[in-house]
């Protein structure tokens, strides 16, 4: 096998080990982070600083600025975030990022095997989940670092390539040359923090001199400006097919990102020295990974205080480039809320599953009313007012959100309590699924009837329309539990089951005594009782919704999230 050969698997295979790595961190991060994540995110509701805090610990803790980024745009997209606060979030992900390049430049070549066992270990023999968890990030920091190990060892040789040398002379006179090479490595890859531990890799590389570095700082400063333009094209192919405010979001991003390299790069020589001063001291091939990990970071934090007390003429700044407003919402049968981008993170997907279980509530509540008006034979004449229209986009919606947790489940990135929350919710839209379904058979059975020219009595419309408002009312207080109820609560939905019980055979007595009396018409019994089953079904559902309440499932809050009431009317009303 040539040389070149040789070097350019070991470099793609690092860079795989490093990846695999990286990623498998991130995801125990997140599942050992957990409910954590809450309190961190609790700082948004508090002003752009609190956001950008935010926005660092995040992503320090996630190791993956990508994400955070994909899970405020799909906050936005919802309307759950406002455009500032978003941004204000991004301009802190920038800092956490640079975290990873920080862990990097550690030389712990001399535990990297002790750890990688370690994890191996912890997460093989280990019961619980948390723990299990913990073994899996020791033993994924353990491969990231070996992946670095690959590529330092297969980039020696392009040391001492003159070819190469002379390749880094020009990168160090021509910064944009430097800058476009970072762009690219890391539109490739899809990750900055990749593209710069393999900068870091090549850097601590030993050009001629045997002390020097083969690129030195002023040539790996233009590559690292690069990368973190290349980072923004996540954020851009995330907002794809997302609100205005989305897109906005992402703009920022790059925005951000460009404005700071321009500035930088007429700064690299003052830039250098400044960075060569606060880090370590020694020959520059030993000291380069932590100068270049120390330039990532006070690159980001410089722009970050730069651009907070400018975030009002960032705002008009996106909003010019995407200018204009989202429409209304009119679909019904839309989900509102879900965002399958947000699939990989657990709590955030979870809050977008219970917002959009609470407007499919709210949708069945409208049923319940609009089957009341059916009863009543006071039917809808517009479409969009009428039931079919309703049922039909609230059937659709329930189908999407079951999709959705599918799909939830099968990312793996659930924990084991996020789990059962999860199956939970799927139990209480099935439940939801069959209320919608029962609502359906009553309408279809009475306008059938109407079309033979048969209505109900007077007395015998309105038994059933006070079944119905029973019905619709433990509907809408089941839902309520799910916020968090007691056991009393629970009762109480089972004892109002119980009257509606009664109250229907209480009624089945008077429809029969009427039909006797010829008050009513006797073809009309089957679709009588048929609605009052029907009701006393719905009641089951009811209170096997409440029951889930007893078993922890609950649908999270904005608060959960670290999103006030206040944060949520703000974002709508931009």
């Amino acid at each position: 096998m040539s040389e070149v050969v040789t070097t350019l698997s070991g470099l793609f295979g690092g860079l795989a080990l490093f990846l695999f790595g990286m990623n498998s961190m991130s995801e125990a991060l997140q599942k050992a982070a957990g409910e954590r994540m809450k309190a961190i995110l609790g700082f948004l509701t508090k002003n752009p600083v609190m956001g950008a805090l935010a926005g660092a610990l995040v992503t320090a803790i996630l190791q993956s600025s990508s994400a955070t980024t994909v899970m405020v745009i799909g906050f936005v997209s919802a309307g759950l975030m406002g455009l500032p606060q978003a941004i204000s979030v991004i301009f802190g992900a920038n800092i956490g990022t640079t975290m990873t390049a920080q862990l990097i430049a550690f030389d712990i070549s001399d535990y990297i095997y002790p750890i990688i066992f370690t994890g191996f270990l912890i997460q093989f023999l280990a019961r619980k989940e948390n723990v299990k968890n913990a073994g899996m990030v020791l033993f994924s920091f353990g491969l990231l670092f070996e992946g670095i190990e690959i590529m330092s060892s297969v980039m020696k040789p392009l040391a001492g390539s003159t070819v190469f040398i002379d390749l880094m002379s020009k990168v160090k006179d021509i910064p944009i040359l430097g800058i476009f090479l970072g762009l690219c490595m890391t539109l490739v890859v899809q990750s900055s923090s990749a593209t710069i531990a393999v900068l870091q890799s090549f850097a601590s590389q030993p050009g001629p001199d045997g002390v020097s570095s083969v690129i030195g700082l002023t040539g790996a400063i233009p590559i690292l400006l690069g990368d973190n333009i290349g980072t923004t094209i996540t954020a851009l192919l995330a907002s794809i097919g997302q609100s205005r405010n989305a897109k906005r979001t992402a703009i920022a991003h790059s925005t951000f990102n460009i404005t700071g390299s321009v500035l930088f790069v007429f700064l690299i020589p003052w830039f250098a020295r400044f960075v060569a001063f606060i880090s370590p001291r020694g020959p520059e091939v030993s000291v380069i990974s932590r100068q270049i990990a120390n330039a990532h970071t006070i690159f980001n934090i410089t722009m970050t205080l730069i651009w907070l007390p400018l975030l009002p003429l960032m705002v008009r700044i996106v909003r010019t480039l995407i200018p204009g407003e989202d429409a209304a919402e009119s679909a019904v049968a839309k989900p509102v809320y879900l965002d399958r981008k947000m699939l990989a993170q657990p709590i955030p997907a979870l809050y977008l599953v219970s917002r959009e279980i609470e407007r499919c509530g709210q949708n069945i509540s409208e049923l319940f009313r609009k089957v009341k008006d059916e009863v009543r034979g006071r039917r809808a004449v517009k479409h969009e007012e009428g039931f079919s229209y309703a049922y039909a986009g609230t059937k659709a919606v329930q189908e999407q959100i079951v999709d959705y947790l599918s799909e939830l489940f099968a990312s793996g990135s659930l924990s084991q309590s996020q789990s059962e929350e999860a199956a939970g919710l799927l139990t209480v839209i099935n439940d939801m699924d069959r209320i919608s379904d029962r609502c359906s058979d009553v309408v279809v059975a009475v306008r059938k009837a109407a079309q033979s020219g048969q209505i109900f009595s007077e007395a015998a419309a309105e038994e059933l329309s006070q079944c119905v408002d029973v019905a619709g009312s433990m509907f809408d207080q089941s839902i309520r539990l799910l916020h968090g109820g007691s056991l009393e609560e629970t009762r109480e939905i089972a004892r109002a089951k119980n009257k509606l019980r009664k109250a229907a055979k209480q009624f089945n007595k008077a429809h029969l005594q009427r039909v006797k009396s010829k008050n009513c018409d006797e073809a009309m019994t089957p679709v009588y009782t048929g609605i009052l089953y029907n009701m006393d079904r719905i009641g089951d559902n009811c209170v096997s919704i409440a029951e889930e309440s007893l078993d922890h499932v609950r649908l999270l809050s904005p608060e959960d999230v670290g999103i006030t009431a206040a944060d949520t009317a703000r974002a709508e009303s931009e």
